[in-house]
């Protein structure tokens, strides 16, 4: 059997992703029949149907189903290879991280890294949260500071950075905002999913500020609050941890000077 081409099997994954030509080719940035012929090409080269197409849908077969799957993990091994070329040829460290996501401990890290022998330049990557494992998986980061409440690390080493209690944040005027503590039943029936406040925390803020929710959040954060929002330690919340997240297997001497840096300079542990 002929081997896939890279070009081929992105063609096939924008297709199977969206369950639609002409969005896949838009995706892509190609004509629709280009991308059309190029899936049946393929489907006659593999001697399967990887496709269900009518005139209303596009679906995926048994055999389809199982090229996405093998296909994504082919085109991740493909970036990643691509990116730590690139990273060969200029030593660094990528390090991710949403702003304001690093508990308060990265000066000092980086200050401490910075005179160790192994050190390389730290490139600080910024992103969404959640978004740091699939940038260590792809190879566009080398690390990442991760909120533990939200990763998924699969093929992915991590240890703990910070533990810390958490805080309610709520209006300036709410009823509760002058309470020396506070226990999760008292503010549950307003409170917003720590996903909903991961992904956009602006708006999240602002729904607080205007007294319509409240937010859990680590207490590291209170700082960065805007001056119309108020925190409340949690008797009863979990504890809030902070991870420094790598790629299994890829810990070279810079990577493992910064670990053993990070953990070692009295950043661990509880507040």
């Amino acid at each position: 059997m002929d081997r896939i081409e890279t070009r081929e099997l992105a063609y096939f994954v924008a297709v199977a992703e969206t369950c639609h030509f002409g969005r896949a080719a838009q995706r892509l940035g190609i004509a629709q029949p280009p991308l059309s012929r190029a899936i049946s090409r393929l489907e006659r080269r593999l001697g399967v149907v990887l496709l269900e197409r009518t005139s209303r849908r596009v679906a995926l077969t048994a055999a389809g189903e199982v090229l996405l799957a093998e296909g994504r993990r082919a085109l991740d091994t493909i970036d990643t290879a691509v990116a730590l070329a690139r990273t060969a040829a200029r030593p660094r460290l990528r390090l991710a991280l949403k702003p304001g996501g690093d508990g308060g401990l990265l000066a000092p890290i980086l200050a401490a890294y910075r005179d160790d022998p192994c050190a390389v330049e730290v490139e600080l990557v910024p992103c969404a949260a959640g978004e740091q494992p699939d940038l260590l998986r792809r190879g566009a980061a080398d690390a990442a500071f991760v909120y533990g409440h939200q990763p998924d690390l699969d093929r992915l080493d991590s240890e703990v950075l910070l533990v810390e209690p958490q805080v309610v944040a709520l209006a300036g005027d709410h009823p509760l905002a002058g309470a020396a503590t506070l226990r999760l039943a008292d503010v549950a029936a307003g409170l917003l999913p720590s996903a909903r406040i991961a992904r956009d925390p602006a708006a999240a803020m602002q729904l607080v500020a205007l007294g319509r929710a409240t937010a859990l959040l680590p207490a590291s954060l209170q700082g960065q609050l805007r001056r119309d929002v108020v925190c409340v330690p949690v008797q009863d919340a979990a504890p809030s941890r902070l991870l420094l997240a790598w790629p299994a297997q890829r810990r070279g001497a810079a990577l493992a000077a910064f670990v053993r840096i990070a953990l070692g300079s009295g950043a661990v542990g509880g507040a």
